[in-house]
C-alpha cells in the first residue's frame, strides 16, 4: 500500500506507507521528518502498487486539530521570517534574493532554528545580516546559498511545456545537460527555447536524449531513398515521437507518415549523420 502527500499545494510528492491509516485526498495528515512530524495534504489516497516499495516512511496519523493550529502558526513565522529577511537584505545592500525559508519549532540544542535560502550572483559577506536576523527574529539563523537550479526547485513554476517544472516534482538529481543534445534531437539552438526557468538547458534535454540517439541509429537518413508500405520513395522528415518518418512517394509525389520498422533503404551508418564528441572542431 503505498499513498502520496505534498507539503505544499501543487508541490512535490512524498511518497508514504499509509499503515493504519486511510485518509482521503484533501485530508491532513502527519509526516515523520528530522525534526518531528510536519503536516502534509494527501494527494493520492492508499491504493495498492504492483512495485517493491519497501522502506517507505510510515504516516503518523491523521492531522489533529492541535497539529493545524501549530502548522498555521509555523507558516506565519516563515512569512514574517521572509519579509525580515528581504527588509534586511535591502537595508544591508547585499546582492541577495530570498528564494525560500524553514522553521524548526524545536531541535535537540535550542528551541527555534531559521534557515533561509538564497540566490546571489557571487559568494557574499553576510556575516551581519546573521546578526541582525537572530536578534529580529529572535532564533538561530542558517544561510544557505541555491544555484539557478535548485532555485528553481525550491520556488517551482509551469515549464514551457505547460506542466509543472520537473525539477519541483519528480527529478531528484541533476545531471550534466549539452548542447549536443539539442542539436541531436533537432532543435535551434536558442537559449530562448531551450533553457528552462532556471536560465540553463531544460533538464528533459537529458533524458529524451537517448530516444532521439537510439531513433537515429536505426532509422534512415533524410534524404535516403527507401521501400514503404506505399511505394518507393524519398525520406524528407522523422518524427521521434511518433517512432515514425516523413517519406515523399517517387510515383504520386505525394508524402506519407510510416514506421519506422516498416521502411527499409540503405540506412546510412549512425557515425556518417553524427559528429562524434571531441571530433566537432
Amino acid at each position: 500500500m503505498v499513498m502520496a502527500v505534498s507539503f505544499t499545494r501543487y508541490g512535490r510528492l512524498h511518497y508514504l506507507d499509509p499503515g493504519d491509516v486511510t485518509p482521503e485526498i484533501g485530508d491532513k495528515v502527519l509526516v515523520p521528518t528530522d525534526d518531528g512530524p510536519e503536516v502534509a495534504e494527501c494527494v493520492w489516497p492508499p491504493q495498492w502498487v504492483s512495485e517493491d516499495v519497501d522502506g517507505l516512511p510510515r504516516c503518523e496519523g491523521l492531522a489533529t486539530e492541535d497539529d493545524l493550529a501549530r502548522d498555521e502558526a509555523n507558516r506565519a513565522i516563515r512569512a514574517e521570517a521572509k519579509q525580515t529577511a528581504k527588509r534586511l537584505i535591502r537595508e544591508h545592500r547585499l546582492p541577495m534574493k530570498v528564494v525560500g525559508v524553514d522553521y524548526t519549532e524545536r531541535r535537540a540544542d535550542i528551541d527555534r532554528f531559521v534557515t533561509i535560502y538564497f540566490s546571489a550572483p557571487h559568494r557574499v559577506d553576510f556575516r551581519a545580516l546573521v546578526r541582525d536576523l537572530a536578534s529580529a527574529l529572535r532564533a538561530r539563523i542558517d544561510l544557505r546559498q541555491l544555484g539557478a537550479r535548485d532555485e528553481a526547485r525550491v520556488q517551482g513554476g509551469i515549464g514551457p511545456c505547460g506542466r509543472e517544472l520537473c525539477c519541483a516534482t519528480f527529478l531528484r538529481d541533476f545531471e550534466p545537460v549539452t548542447v549536443r543534445m539539442a542539436k541531436d534531437q533537432d532543435l535551434t539552438v536558442n537559449p530562448l527555447r531551450i533553457s528552462g526557468a532556471c536560465g540553463r538547458l531544460m533538464c528533459c534535454l537529458k533524458y529524451e536524449h537517448p530516444l532521439y540517439t537510439e531513433f537515429a541509429r536505426t532509422a534512415p537518413a533524410v534524404g535516403e531513398d527507401v521501400e514503404s508500405p506505399e511505394g518507393h520513395g524519398t525520406v524528407v522528415g522523422h518524427n521521434v515521437p511518433s517512432d515514425s518518418v516523413v517519406v515523399r512517394l517517387t510515383a504520386s509525389g505525394r508524402t506519407c507518415q510510416c514506421t519506422r520498422a516498416s521502411v527499409c533503404g540503405s540506412r546510412q551508418a549512425y557515425e556518417e549523420r553524427h559528429v562524434e564528441p571531441g571530433r566537432d572542431g
